[in-house]
């Protein structure tokens, strides 16, 4: 069905029609676009919502994102940001394949319907006017008519009147010959005009009135397959991104598949263990007997020694506080801890990668004997910079060596220290390498710059170097004092620790018995008797050797995946290229880093070490 042949007559309705659709149009595009106004601020939304609950670095938080659940949360709010990216490219899909597209068409389509519209309103105009020219030539023909009709009429009656002149009579004949051809000339001129009056009708009706609405309906109809294709693309762009929102939701599932309960409860074991043993049982006591009583090696009120009066809490004694202290720390002071770190495992079969052998638990000291040296001692001042310790943290400063904390967390405390210090370490050292390489750069092409001008930013690097070294070896000299305390520690750790206990053992003694001279790890202002003649030793932080990083002597790559869950391991994925930093000792185990921000031992059997032959070697062991 055409529209120039069934609405010939329906110009004004199908204007209103057209002007419909084009409204229409951009209603979908005013509704594309609030779609995509939507999408930018739900995803912002998102955005903001993962940022707000992303752990603040370099807070309590960071370290709480080391339980499975809480990674997995960490995973979701990644996820969700990945999420709300989709939703970003939907709108910019949108913007691009719909409300931009159609904007364009619609201007389009405003011009070609004013052109279509224009021509048709040029078609009205010429037949009316040419319906005026015949109506025109139609009233003068009429009046021309008459005319002649009054002419002859007149012309009769003057020749019927016989007082009339000839000359009157002549005169009013050729008068009536004049309009009668003038009406002839009218009736001549109506009928061309009507004539083609009736062919430009013809034309109108027939021909440029149907191409012209033809045109319009075309242009109706591209309009309604346009606008069903962008609903068509409409729902393509959702569909796009519907693969990718799995993949999202997927990894959610997937991480809170990955929570493992017995691991995070674990993690809750080595972050709060203290390293200490449980008092033993109290013996009885038989009071059966006054003047005989029996006190068991074990008992709490075993007195100082024998002979010996009463311990006193007034006067002037203030070297032994421990009863005014909480039951936890006298507990802690009264025994002995027995739970080293936990080492790298001995085997590198894969069957004993994830827990690994634990070392032997130290024998158990009496409590009796314990609590006695504690009662008998006296505080005595070995090292000034303890006392300093110790003052300081009765005033509440937090103390640098962390001899605050159990000594598990201790330990914990100070080898975190010096991972940080040995990463400040590297980082200046390629510092220090970048300087030199520009400086040989500089000598060989003076063009490219000074060499000397690099020298104080390289002897400032060396300074750097130098304090960062110094400090490295106070933290790991406490790092070794603590593992030198604690029972039954791994070949590893006494390897790490034996050079410096090598070096100061008298240092290190010393200050380990003042740190048990007191139940509240400071010290005390009386001095006693025994300790009067003593002379004071020097500082044990300012006593041990400089000691150098490990190096890289080689790379390694990743053969299997291995998860490190103990102390000391490091996790790696099957393909990953690690550097060397010491080989296999013969207990399997090699130990590796990972772009100076990670370093752990991995089973020697899971990677393929490729050492290199110009490299120093690694740490020597005493």
């Amino acid at each position: 069905m055409s529209w120039g042949t069934e609405l010939w007559d329906q110009f004004d309705n199908l204007e209103k029609h057209t002007q419909w659709g084009i409204d229409i149009l951009e209603k979908y595009i005013k509704f594309v676009k609030e779609r995509t106004e939507i999408e930018l601020s739900y995803a912002k939304q998102l955005r903001n919502l993962a940022k707000k609950y992303q752990p603040k670095k370099n807070s309590k938080e960071e370290e709480e994102y080391r339980y499975t659940a809480c990674k997995a949360f960490l995973s979701t709010l990644n996820e969700m940001n990945d999420y709300a990216g989709q939703h970003e490219v939907i709108s910019e899909n949108m913007t691009s394949n719909i409300t931009v597209e159609l904007a364009r068409y619609v201007q389009e389509l405003k011009q070609e319907r004013k052109s279509y519209f224009h021509d048709g309103r040029k078609a009205q105009q010429h037949i009316e006017i040419c319906w005026k020219q015949l109506e025109s030539s139609k009233r003068r023909f009429e009046r021309d008519c008459k005319e002649a009709d009054r002419a002859q009429q007149y012309f009769e009656k003057m020749d019927a009147d016989i007082n009339v002149t000839k000359a009157d009579v002549e005169k009013a004949r050729q008068q009536a010959q004049v309009r009668h051809q003038m009406a002839e000339d009218s009736k001549a001129d109506y009928s061309s005009i009507l004539q083609k009056f009736n062919h430009e009708q013809h034309e109108y009706y027939h021909t440029h009135i149907p191409n012209i609405f033809q045109k319009i309906q075309e242009m109706e109809e591209r309009r309604i397959v346009r606008i069903g294709e962008s609903m068509k693309t409409y729902a393509e762009v959702d569909r796009q991104v519907i693969p990718i929102i799995g993949k999202c939701l997927d990894e959610i599932v997937k991480a809170a598949e990955s929570i493992d309960q017995k691991n995070d409860s674990q993690l809750v074991i080595e972050a709060y263990k203290s390293g200490f043993e449980p008092p033993g049982d109290i013996e009885f006591e038989d009071y059966t007997q006054p003047m005989k009583r029996t006190v068991s090696d074990n008992s709490l009120s075993n007195s100082r020694g024998e002979g010996k009066p009463e311990l006193k809490f007034g006067g002037k004694s203030k070297g032994k506080l421990w009863p005014f202290i909480k039951k936890n720390k006298l507990m802690s002071l009264l025994t002995s801890p027995h739970q080293p770190p936990p080492p790298p495992p001995a085997s590198a079969s894969p069957s004993a990668v994830p827990n690994g052998p634990q070392s032997p638990k130290q024998q158990k000291e009496p409590l009796s004997h314990r609590f006695n040296e504690f009662m008998t001692s006296k505080p005595k001042i070995h090292c000034f910079r303890s006392l300093k310790r110790g003052l300081s943290l009765k005033l509440g400063a937090a103390p640098e060596d962390f001899r605050n904390l159990p000594p598990e967390q201790r330990r914990k405390k100070l080898q975190q220290k010096v991972d940080e210090l040995n990463k400040e370490i590297q980082k200046e050292m390629d510092q220090r390498d970048a300087i030199t390489k520009m400086k040989d750069v500089y000598l060989k092409n003076p063009q490219m710059g000074d060499p000397a001008s690099l020298d104080h930013k390289l002897t400032e690097v060396s300074q750097n170097i130098e304090k960062l070294r110094l400090e490295a070896q106070k933290f790991e000299a406490w790092l070794a004092e603590v593992e030198g305390r604690l029972p039954a520690r791994s070949e590893q750790a006494r390897r790490q620790s034996g050079m410096f206990d090598a070096q100061n053992p008298a240092t290190v003694n010393s200050c380990a018995q003042d740190r048990e001279s007191s139940p509240d790890g400071s010290y005390t202002e009386e001095q006693s008797q025994e300790g009067e003649g003593k002379v004071l030793a020097t500082d044990f932080d300012d006593e041990f050797d400089e000691e150098e990083p490990l190096p890289a002597i080689g790379t390694c790559k990743a053969l299997y995946t291995f998860e490190g869950q103990n102390e000391g391991t490091i996790s790696v994925v099957e393909g990953e290229t690690l550097y060397v930093i010491e080989e296999d000792k013969g207990d399997g185990w090699t130990r590796i880093r990972r772009n100076e921000d990670e370093e752990g031992y991995v089973p020697t059997s899971y990677v393929e070490v490729y050492l290199d032959k110009n490299a120093k070697g690694a740490k020597t062991y005493i």
